[in-house]
């Protein structure tokens, strides 16, 4: 409450809660520093609607692999572009790459998303 006391404000103070009272307790562990820092390089290889398609059609595809010849028209781009994106994917550790005579072949690297689907589990 707040009052005029003499010409000087008064506030009434009220007792401070226990804070930690108020916070939910954790119900799993948390992301160490260095596994978010992976994280986040991962999941912003993944944050392009184009590298999600790719990595979306060579995942369906026989065998998980796919050439680059097979992706351009998918997608809509040229080889150029596309190869950027496969090296970002890549780079991530999503896909492998392999040469074969002058074209190059992406294969999904086995267990590659489990970390970005352990995010959206709940259990």
């Amino acid at each position: 409450m707040q009052g005029y006391a003499g010409g000087v404000s008064t506030i009434e103070l009220l007792p401070v809660r226990d804070l930690a009272a108020c916070c939910a307790p954790l119900t799993r562990e948390t992301l160490p520093a260095e596994q978010a820092a992976s994280l986040a390089h991962s999941l912003k290889a993944l944050a392009d609607p184009t590298r999600l398609r790719l990595l979306s059609i060579v995942a369906a595809s026989e065998d998980q692999e796919a050439c680059v010849c097979d992706l351009t028209e998918p997608v809509g781009l040229s080889q150029p572009t596309v190869s950027h994106h496969l090296k970002q994917l890549v780079d991530a550790g999503f896909l492998t790459r392999s040469k074969r005579g002058t074209w190059s072949y992406y294969r999904l690297v086995p267990g590659s998303l489990d970390a970005v689907a352990g995010l959206l589990v709940t259990a």
